[in-house]
């Protein structure tokens, strides 16, 4: 993540920039921060997530969103993406704006090297101000391993930690679990070189 310029930037300005913009930017209280370019494994996640979650979801009253859904966070004043949002019901939108969302119940980051600790601290206490706000799911695109944190009461949260391959995730707050092996399906991880020899690249299919 990089700050573009050192200069305080409006939401109504931030919001001009983005849609002319040819990457997309977060807006973080008058910063203006330019997202890193996905990599092949974080599309395949968040993917796989999108795809199972709608096949789940095809009776039931929830609304499953990827990363070109801008969320805003009112309380600080906040724009960004999520790889993965879950909605209950029908999208509250943002003055009227199809492309800005208000009040996710869970939200998914599939994370990057380059941004793993904010996505787990200041973007997760971001996250927290949210009133609808139940669930939190990071999953790495390195390895296997995924961290669960649901709601367990006011400024109460629980942590679950998945690292195993014949694992299964439920969500806590909607009806939903999928198997690691189906959330990391074609995923490649780089090779991890042990001394004297490499190891071919990993693929769970």
């Amino acid at each position: 993540m990089q700050i573009t310029q050192q200069r305080y930037y409006t939401p109504e300005e931030y919001l001009e920039l983005e849609e002319v913009a040819e990457y997309k930017s977060e807006y973080i209280d008058g910063q203006i921060i330019s997202m890193a370019g996905g990599t092949v494994n974080h599309n395949q996640i968040a993917l796989n997530l999108s795809t199972e979650l709608n096949f789940a979801f095809k009776k039931q009253n929830y609304r499953v969103f990827m990363g070109d859904v801008r969320l805003w966070i009112s309380q600080k004043r906040t724009y960004t993406y999520p790889d993965v949002m879950i909605l209950a019901g029908e999208p509250e939108f943002f003055n009227n704006r199809r492309d800005i969302i208000l009040k996710p119940q869970i939200i998914v980051e599939v994370l990057s090297k380059s941004t793993k600790g904010y996505e787990r601290e200041d973007k997760f206490q971001a996250y927290r101000t949210i009133s609808t706000f139940q669930e939190y799911l990071l999953i790495d695109q390195t390895r296997i391993h995924v961290d669960q944190f649901s709601k367990t009461g006011k400024k109460q949260w629980a942590l679950r930690e998945y690292d195993e391959e014949d694992e299964a995730i439920a969500l806590v707050t909607v009806p939903f679990e999928i198997s690691l092996q189906d959330l990391y399906y074609k995923v490649k991880f780089e090779p991890v070189e042990s001394e004297g020899e490499s190891a071919d690249v990993d693929e769970l299919e």
